[in-house]
């Protein structure tokens, strides 16, 4: 790394909290990822970086451990906390000096003891990423292929996402982790799934919303319009005459499925009445003539 302050890396200061840490990292890891600056060296290099600070830093554990012992953190043994950084008035453990596996029998008998214990099993570190997939993959249900570091290798993985995940959801995969130590399992993949917007379709819950805009004619007439649907191509909306700006009109069964039940939910058309910017002589000399016969007032007893 071209910096051993992982603080500095982040841009954070070391009274920090968890969560100033973890948007520091989001906003670095967003900038530099090989996705939004594909062959440039230098911010995959940034990354490595801003990936290696996070997984200590925002672990809580290596954190302390990285605060009492810098870049040494990683040999630093589970009991290092009784003498590291002590100005000699605490308690030395002699197993923290000489290794887990120092007998005191070893300094009397010319090393001829030796201990049994063997180390314990430990679990691998968790790994966290967070990724964006496009608003049609969390819907309907996909593949993303992504790429992170682990134990020193570069690692390459498909996730699947499954239909109707929602935004900021925790995907884990077991196993697939820091290397576990003395034998124990592996830490786990924790991937955060962040939804990218749609150009028209928003989601509430699992229905979609989208604007139909309509002529004062088609509104006041009524009429059939051919509509977007998320996965089935266009669609024709029939809108009833005499319909209102703002009225939502149903699709049943157009949105997004259920994780749980694996139910569809609705999509609804919100109607906008957009008038014309300009009319012609003609289309002008309507609306006079229109505005005369009209005995309908969409105010009457509304404010006063």
């Amino acid at each position: 790394m071209s910096s051993d302050d992982y603080y500095q890396t982040l841009g954070v200061s070391r009274s920090a909290t968890q969560a100033e840490i973890r948007k520091a990292y989001k906003k670095l890891a967003r900038q530099y990822h090989p996705d939004v600056k594909p062959d440039d060296a230098e911010a995959a290099e940034k990354f490595k970086q801003i990936q290696e600070a996070y997984d200590v830093l925002g672990d809580k554990e290596k954190r302390d451990k990285y605060d009492q012992f810098g870049t040494a953190w990683k040999h630093a043994g589970a009991g290092a906390h009784h003498w590291a950084g002590d100005s000699g008035s605490g308690p030395i453990d002699m197993s923290d000096l000489f290794g887990g596996g120092f007998n005191f029998q070893d300094l009397f008998s010319g090393g001829r003891a030796r201990s049994q214990a063997r180390p314990r099993p430990s679990k691998g570190s968790d790994v966290t990423l967070e990724i964006q997939v496009s608003f049609h993959t969390a819907t309907l249900g996909g593949k993303h292929d992504l790429q992170f570091r682990v134990d020193g290798r570069l690692e390459n993985i498909t996730v699947t996402i499954p239909a109707g995940i929602p935004d900021g959801k925790l995907i884990r995969l077991a196993g697939q982790g820091a290397k576990g130590l003395n034998g124990g399992p592996n830490g786990d993949l924790l991937v955060t799934v962040h939804v990218a917007p749609h150009p028209f379709f928003k989601r509430e819950g699992n229905n979609l919303f989208f604007d139909l805009p309509l002529t004062p004619s088609e509104a006041a007439l009524g009429t059939k319009i051919d509509v977007p649907t998320l996965d089935e191509g266009p669609v024709t909306l029939s809108v009833p005459p005499g319909t209102s700006s703002g009225m939502k009109l149903r699709l049943k069964g157009k949105g997004v499925i259920s994780p749980q039940t694996k139910q569809r939910g609705d999509q609804f058309a919100t109607v906008k009445i957009v008038v014309p910017p300009a009319l012609t002589e003609e289309s002008r000399k309507l609306y006079e003539q229109l505005a005369q016969t009209e005995n309908h007032n969409p105010r009457a007893n509304l404010w006063f």
